[in-house]
Formats: C-alpha cells, structure tokens, sequence
C-alpha cells in the first residue's frame, strides 16, 4: 500500500487501483473553491478602489459607475484549489498539471495587463499563442482528429493538428471575453457550460477533468455573488475583466479538449460545439459581419446577442435569463445526439443550420429586434426606457412622404427604427384609415452623455422637421396612470369628468417598419437624395 499526502486530506490506496475523490471531498473541494474564490474577490475590491484598478465607462461600455476587474482573482484562486487536489489524487500526471498551471498564470497575467494597459490585440494574440503552445506541448492537450463527422472514418488532423488546436483555443479564450458585456452574462454562461461538462465527465469517468470543473463551478458562484444584479444589489460590484473571461475561456476550451479526444473520450468533437454554442455562434458570427462590411474583426460593435436583447426592451437579469435558457437549450441537444448516437455529419450540420441562422440575425439584429418586442409583449415584462419621438395621423400617401423624409434625417445620424402603425376609430368606419409614425432611437448605453446626445438629435430632428414640413414632433413619455387626467376620478362628483384612456385593444396595426443600421449604410447612400427632394405631407397641422 503506498500513502498518498494531499494539502487537504490523506487517502491510502492499492497502487495499482486509480485514485478517485469521494463525493465527501469533491464537497469540500466545492465548497473550499466557493469560499476562498468570495474571499479574494472581496479583498481584491477593496485593493482596486485603493490602487485605483478600475474599469472606466464610455465608449462601447454599458455600465456607468468605476467598477473594479478584479473578478478574475477568484476564478485563479478556485483554479489553484483544483491544481492542489490533481497533484495530491494524480501526480503521475504532474507535467500534465504544470502546464495547465503555467499557461493558466500566463493569460491571466495578460489579461490583466490587458484591463490596465489596454494592450494591442496582436500583442494578445501572441501572449495567447505561447499558452497554448505550453498546453499543446507539456500538457499534451491536442486536438488530434474531428471524430467521425464522416461516416465509417475518422477525420485526422495529423500535421495539422497543432495549429488546428492553437486556431481553436485561442478562438475559445476570446469567445468568452467577447460576450461579457453585461452584469452576470459571461459568469452565468460559464456556469451552464460547466455544468454541462460535468455531466459529461462524471458519465464518461473522467475524474481530473471533474475536478478542475467542480473547482471552477465554486470560482464562478463566488464571482457571480458580486456581478449579478439582486435586490440587495442592483449593479455589479466586480467585473470579471479580461483577466477572468480568458482565464475561463482557456480553461474551459482545455476541458472540452480533454473531453473530447483520446481512446476514451467522453465525448464527440461535435458535441464540444453544442457545449459552447453561444459563445462560439455569436463571436464567430460577430466577426464576420465585422469583416463583410470591410471593418477589423477585432473592433467592437453592439450588435451581440445581448445587445439584441437590450435593444428589444429587456431588462439585464431577462437578457442573462433568455441567453442562458439558449445556452442550456442547444448543450442538451448535443448531450441527446452523443447519448443517443445520433450520427455526427447529422450534428454537425444541424449545427452548422443553426449558426447560419444566427449569422443573419447578426447581419440583420433590427429584424429580430422587432420579434423579440413582440414576446416581450406577451409575456408581460417590464420594459426598459423608450427613445424616440411620435407622429401622427396622417393618410397613407403622407405617411409614406414622412416616412421618406425621416430616413434622410435618421440615416446618417444613428441607429433607428421607424414604424407606421395604422391606426383606424372604430366609430368612423367610413373614415379613410389612419397611420401614425413612430421612431425608436436606438439608444445602447445608460451613459448621461449618450442621453444627452440622444436628445439632442431629437431636437435638432424637430426643427429641421418643423421648417421642412410644418410638423412637430412628440418625443416619448413615461406612461404614469397616477398621472393621466383621463381616468376617472369616482369620488369627483362635480361631473366634470375626463373620458378614461380611450385606447382600446387591437386598434393598433403594424404595417411598415423601415430599419437603418448606421454601422451597414455608407455616406455615398445617404446623399442620393437631398432633404428637398422628398415632397412634404399635406397635413401641415401639429400631430
């Protein structure tokens, strides 16, 4: 019998049995990660607002508070809590454990850098590439073939293996990084992943890879503690920085890795896609739409699926919600084909028709903005604030004139949605129909400044209506019923009554929506055609 010493325990054991954690210690492991990852993170707050190590809001930010990103502390701590328990159950696989170690601690420190110095991205991408080179090399985590995507054989990479693994890995480390825009959307996204992969390590028996997910799973609920919005909390106390979202991305794109090649896999290439289909779907997707209109991939936009989301009027914790539903969605899919041996071209291709779908959605966010308004309708969630401003009746040939003066004045300026709602009294069933026009300004931060932006261009928008056609514009609202005069007060005896909200129910009939997305339209598009060109509604009167 040899004596096996770990930091936390000591087993003894049959040399020749492999060493497995009891569901006693993979709790202790939980809950130590758990622990110490809150511990450090709420240490490392306090040291960042000391040092001043604070993210800044502005440019394509959304938050509007100096907030720390320091969250990646705690996802490392929990990390290091997992090296502990592989050397102590597995140390023959010690060079195995250094370099994940080793390349671990590289991009961390990088990343923070990174949320510091605000480093170039190519000077990322070859920090990145050292890491996993380190992971590739010492570790032996290699992406070696694609499974059986062709029936009957297996796709080998051979020499390609190693720059396949480096394209993949690095892409994995970024995926997450670029979807955490929000309060609790990348920590919520990683914890469904992870509990995915748990599921697939314990059914395969792959325990170090259960391990380190245990590990990270308590890292990522200590995290989440400070980033997610709560009642007690209404705004994230920690960012996960770019030192957290590639740590985790690194991490958990050597676990699907591991998972997913060897002689006793616990899992299909394919499948590994289906575990990180979000992340994947909406990086690659951005990119590309990035690179179709002639602009580096690497340069931000708001066209993420959560900005999507934020865009339609849901609130943060409905965008982390429906995401992470998405997320849980399309990982059971892939967990159903693996276990039910459906054939991987089929998964493959299935999940190819999905990222097409969700490439278009990228290419075109404003249709799927309107549809998503729609549910957000039916289910009755609270809606975030409306911008924009409201015309206001007018016939179907002034509608249309109005409609192509406003694309002059919109176009150019910002993102925008215009609508033309009919709008038909149902006592005057005679009457020609009525339309009324509608303008969503599409506002993305909660910044003071681009408030104030935003509303200048509204007003700047009357003015040159007003002198171009004689109409005025209503700007939007808060809709308070304690407010509007036209409810009835019951104890007003006086009789001087106004009529309750006389709206009714399905008078309302979208028929013309024309969407503008500043970032696809050029300025050569908009001087087609001048202001003066476009003939005026005859209704002159104020709307």
């Amino acid at each position: 019998m040899n004596e096996l010493t770990s930091t936390f325990f000591s087993i003894s054991t049959d040399i020749n049995k492999p060493v497995k954690p009891e569901l006693s210690e993979q709790i202790t492991l939980f809950a130590i990660s758990t622990i110490l990852a809150g511990l450090t993170i709420r240490l490392a707050i306090s040291l960042a607002h000391t040092y001043g190590i604070l993210d800044h809001p502005g440019q394509h930010k959304q938050h509007k508070h100096l907030t720390p990103f320091v969250g990646g502390t705690g996802i490392f701590a929990a990390l290091l809590v997992a090296f502990c328990f592989l050397i102590g159950y597995y140390p023959e696989q010690s060079v195995k454990w250094l370099g994940l170690g080793i390349s671990s601690v590289i991009i961390f420190t990088m990343g923070f850098a990174d949320d510091i110095l605000q480093l170039h991205y190519k000077t990322r991408l070859a920090v990145q590439t050292v890491a996993v080179l380190i992971m590739t090399l010492v570790s032996g985590i290699v992406l070696t073939d694609l499974g059986n995507i062709f029936p009957g054989e297996t796709l080998s990479l051979g020499i390609f293996a190693i720059p396949f693994t480096l394209f993949a890995t690095i892409g994995g480390i970024n995926a997450l990084n670029m979807i955490d825009g929000i309060d609790g959307l990348s920590g919520s996204v990683t914890l469904m992943s992870l509990i995915l992969l748990g599921s697939v390590a314990l059914i395969g028996d792959n325990q170090p890879s259960l391990i380190i997910i245990i590990a990270l799973i308590g890292g990522t609920i200590g995290f989440l503690f400070f980033n997610l919005r709560y009642r007690l909390q209404p705004r994230a106390r920690v960012f996960l920085g770019d030192n957290g979202s590639m740590l985790l991305g690194f991490v958990i794109t050597w676990l699907l890795i591991d998972l997913s090649q060897g002689s006793n896999r616990a899992m299909t290439p394919v499948t590994a896609l289906w575990l990180f289909s979000v992340p994947l779907m909406d990086t690659i997707s951005i990119m590309l739409r990035r690179i179709w209109q002639h602009k580096s991939p690497f340069e931000p936009d708001h066209n993420h699926l959560h900005h999507i989301l934020l865009n339609a009027g849901y609130r943060v914790n409905d965008v982390i919600f429906a995401i992470v539903l998405i997320h849980l969605l399309f990982g059971l899919i892939g967990l159903t084909g693996l276990y039910l041996k459906i054939n991987e071209l089929t998964m493959f291709m299935g999940f190819l028709l999905l990222f097409s779908g969700y490439f278009y959605l990228s290419l075109h966010p404003w249709y799927f903005i309107t549809a998503l308004r729609q549910f957000h309708t039916l289910w009755g969630l609270t809606p975030t604030q409306s911008h924009g401003f409201f015309l206001g009746s007018y016939t179907p040939k002034e509608a249309e004139n109005l409609v192509r003066m406003l694309s002059q004045e919109l176009r150019p300026s910002m993102d925008s949605l215009v609508h033309v709602i009919k709008n038909k009294t149902p006592s005057s069933n005679d009457e020609e129909n009525q339309y009324a026009v509608v303008v969503n300004i599409r506002l993305l931060d909660t910044d003071v400044r681009i408030k104030d932006k935003t509303e200048s261009f509204v007003t700047s928008a009357q003015k040159r209506i007003n002198e171009h056609c004689g109409i005025q514009l209503r700007p939007f609202v808060e809709h308070n019923p304690r407010n509007d005069r036209r409810i009835q007060d019951k104890n007003n005896s006086s009789g001087n009554k106004r009529v309750a909200d006389r709206r009714k129910p399905n008078q309302k009939l979208l028929v013309f929506e024309a969407m503008f997305d500043q970032t696809s339209i050029s300025e050569r598009d908009y001087y087609q055609e001048s202001v003066e060109s476009v003939e005026p509604p005859t209704n002159q009167s104020n709307s």
